[in-house]
């Protein structure tokens, strides 16, 4: 009875720390971020199905545009803590803004919130582990969650 009450205890103890996923001790198997980067995490709410949720890394600078398209350049790795196993995210330098360069009707020009450019950056959700990002100082990482539908269709055959 002894050797049954110990692993369930164990457990039980265990349990705790998968619920605070951004604590210090959790992120210790994550390297410190580089010089001139900063490291962010996003900390996830438990979600009843995760398989039908997505989170959306959104990365960008607030610049002064005009009235034309803008984006950056820059390029996301998904890399993988040695000996753990655990997924974090890395965007490399940032290139300067591109536009369409299109003439505008007036000259004005606003702040506005300018993303990197490329294909979104999906990422599995996962509410038991941080979503680590590193990103250079001086850009913002955002983030959204996207859902898919409870119904689905199906496809007519042909």
């Amino acid at each position: 009875m002894n050797r049954l009450k110990l692993p369930l205890l164990s457990l039980a103890c265990a349990l705790p720390l998968a619920a605070c996923a951004a604590t210090p001790e959790a992120l210790k198997p994550y390297p410190a971020a580089a010089d001139g980067y900063s490291r962010h995490v996003i900390e996830l709410p438990a979600q009843a199905n995760e398989a039908e949720h997505k989170v959306e890394i959104i990365a960008g600078k607030t610049l002064e545009v005009d009235c034309n398209q803008q984006r950056l350049g820059g390029q996301w790795q998904e890399k993988t803590v040695e000996g753990w196993g655990y997924g974090y995210y890395e965007l490399g330098q940032v290139g300067p803004a591109m536009s369409t360069l299109m003439a505008c009707p007036d000259s004005s020009r606003k702040q506005a919130f300018v993303r990197v450019g490329g294909e979104p950056q999906l990422v599995r959700y996962n509410s038991k582990l941080p979503l680590v990002i590193y990103a250079p100082k001086d850009v913002e990482v955002r983030y959204r969650v996207w859902s898919a539908a409870s119904e689905t269709s199906v496809a007519p055959r042909q």
